[in-house]
C-alpha cells in the first residue's frame, strides 16, 4: 500500500486540501457535503456507501441516479480481470496499477490534424 500526500488525494480526488485536512482532525461545524464525500470516494476507487454509514447518514438519502456506464474496452476489461486473477503475482498487479495511473494522469498530448488519421502499431 503507498501513502499518498494530501496534494495527491487532493489531485485525484477533486476535493481540496484544506477540506481533506479538516475531515482527517474531525474539524467540521456540520456534515461534509455529500457531493464531496461521493467525489472523494470515487477519486479513491472507494464505495461512497462506506463512507456515508462511517458518518451515520441513510444511505438512501444520498442515492442518486447513475448512467449506464458505457461499453468497457476489452482491453481495460483484460487489466481488471489480471487485477484480480489469483494467479497473477502482486509484482505483476503494481506493475499494472502503476502503468495505469501513470495514463490516467499524464498531461493530454496535442492532437496534430495532419496525422490524426494515422496509426501506429
Amino acid at each position: 500500500m503507498r501513502a499518498w500526500t494530501g496534494t495527491e488525494v487532493s489531485r485525484r480526488t477533486g476535493v481540496s486540501r484544506q477540506t481533506i485536512n479538516r475531515w482527517v482532525r474531525g474539524d467540521w461545524a456540520s456534515d461534509p457535503e455529500v457531493d464531496r464525500v461521493v467525489a472523494f470516494c470515487e477519486g479513491l476507487g472507494l464505495n461512497p456507501a462506506t463512507a456515508f454509514a462511517a458518518l451515520g447518514w441513510d444511505r438512501t438519502a444520498a442515492s442518486r441516479d447513475v448512467p449506464d456506464s458505457p461499453p468497457m474496452d476489452p482491453d481495460v476489461e483484460a487489466l481488471l480481470r489480471r487485477l484480480v486473477d489469483p494467479n497473477v503475482s502482486d509484482t505483476e498487479k503494481f506493475h499494472i496499477r502503476e502503468t495505469i495511473r501513470y495514463l490516467a494522469y499524464r498531461p493530454t498530448l496535442p492532437v496534430d490534424d495532419r496525422k490524426r488519421g494515422e496509426r501506429t502499431g
